[in-house]
């Protein structure tokens, strides 16, 4: 009973950890991958052109918006795991739940 609780209440703090993360994911890619693209479209759109430009856009699309996107699939890869850890605690706690209330028929019966 009581580990019901405990784990019930732990699984509360794993999900609003997982939601903190989907959040982080969404400001990285509204604060920072997206006005990357916009200065890309911006600029390849002639809002400035020459090897300056070039030189620019090149470092944005090469360099940091991939590492942006690495860290959201980092995030994301992360959130997964978690999730995934939750389903086997789940799990293993149905396995000991039902040993547990096999045991309890057994006695019951016998007694």
């Amino acid at each position: 009973m009581f580990t019901s609780i405990l784990l019930r209440f732990a699984r509360k703090v794993v999900e609003g950890v997982l939601s903190k993360l989907t959040a982080l994911i969404n400001q990285v890619t509204e604060q920072a991958y997206n006005p990357m693209n916009q200065m890309v479209q911006a600029v390849t759109g002639g809002v400035w052109v020459g090897k300056g430009a070039d030189a620019f856009v090149e470092e944005l699309q090469q360099l940091l918006m991939p590492g942006t996107t690495q860290i959201t699939d980092t995030i994301g890869l992360f959130s997964k795991n978690i999730t995934n850890a939750i389903d086997v605690i789940d799990q293993a706690d149905n396995m000991v739940n039902n040993a547990v209330n096999g045991l309890a028929d057994v006695f019951g019966a016998i007694f």
